[in-house]
């Protein structure tokens, strides 16, 4: 029996409804496709899932209770002051890196392990903030074994470019790009030296999909994605894992977001999750030195890679940010009426 008699046995309806056997092939072909497509989605769904629930990398891997260090920006607060708490009880001593003299040493007092901090506003660090910071940890009794480059800024609220302060625009470029590199340069000596280390850069889904109106913001991200995947290519063979964490929201000041729901987990929930997710890509299947590890954030990755077309998702993200902008002015034009009648 030969392959079109073969066929015609296995799918027997399909040729009788077919007006002619060349149409029944191309809709073999059509179905075969289909099922390839629907394969690959359902397969991909599951790898989410998979990372989703199993245990990634220990930390012990990276020094953690013996002796290895962990730097951490931005930590006075939200994600990175998570990061230190949960770090430093995993067994790390922590460099606390941030602008807020007082915060820092208030967060000392909160860690279960030895610390020490370096001041730098990095909008303006000035002449010598990063060496104070070489200093520091050329200093240190121990290699760096984690480094959380959290430090960053988003815009008060959306709005056109044209209209956008330049003094937001610079600090955008500043404080999520230049500090972050130049943080990382700083460190990355320490992690050679050891053949050892783990860098995690706080990504955001402004990366993931256009963000009209946040165009700045959005452009600091992607370079932070294209940057750590980059720096992840050079490093792997010399023991450093580098992973950009996609992040969509949590409850923070970046944010402005108070309350947590299913999408929006307080930061010690997300710092929980990404720490027991290290070396897993999660929801950013196919991404390489990509991590997605928050159970409903990996969730909507997923859906935003595979379901519609980017010029949907850029104009829903679109959509959302004028009404949250218009949400934004009325409340200022409440608080100016306020303030106007207490004068």
């Amino acid at each position: 029996m030969g392959i079109p008699d073969t066929l015609q046995v296995l799918f027997p309806s399909l040729f009788t409804q077919a007006k002619d056997e060349r149409t029944a092939y191309l809709l073999l072909i059509a179905a075969a496709i289909g099922i390839a497509t629907i394969s690959s989605y359902v397969t991909s769904f599951g790898r989410v899932l998979f990372d989703l629930a199993r245990p990634g990398q220990s930390l012990s891997k990276y020094g953690a209770k013996k002796g290895a260090w962990a730097v951490v920006t931005g930590c006075t607060s939200g994600i990175g002051r998570e990061f230190a708490l949960q770090l430093s009880k995993a067994g790390f001593k922590l460099l606390l890196v941030s602008r807020d003299e007082n915060a820092l040493k208030q967060l000392q007092t909160q860690l279960s392990a030895e610390s020490r901090t370096v001041k730098i506003d990095f909008a303006n660090p000035g002449a010598s903030a990063y060496q104070d910071l070489k200093s520091a940890v050329d200093g240190l009794d121990g290699p760096v074994g984690v480094l959380v480059n959290n430090v960053g800024v988003s815009h008060s609220m959306p709005v056109d470019f044209h209209e956008c302060p330049e003094s937001e625009m610079e600090n955008v470029v500043e404080i999520n790009v230049l500090a972050t590199m130049r943080v990382t340069k700083i460190v990355l000596p320490s992690m050679l030296s050891a053949k050892k280390g783990l860098i995690l850069n706080i990504g955001s889904f402004a990366a993931l999909t256009s963000s009209p109106m946040l165009a700045p913001y959005a452009g600091s991200k992607n370079f932070l994605y294209a940057w750590s995947q980059a720096l992840g290519g050079e490093y792997a063979k010399k023991g450093i894992n580098v992973q950009l964490l996609n992040t969509f929201f949590v409850v923070s000041n970046l944010s402005k977001i108070r309350k947590s729901n299913w999408m929006t987990p307080t930061p010690k929930a997300y710092v929980k999750s990404a720490l027991s997710h290290i070396g897993l890509q999660c929801g950013a299947v196919g991404h390489p030195y990509v991590s997605t590890p928050y159970w409903s954030h990996a969730i909507i990755q997923w859906l935003v890679d595979h379901v519609g077309t980017e010029w949907f998702w850029m104009n829903y993200t679109h959509k959302m940010h004028i009404d949250i902008r218009k949400r934004a002015l009325r409340k200022q034009e409440r608080e100016r009426k306020a303030l106007d009648k207490k004068e």
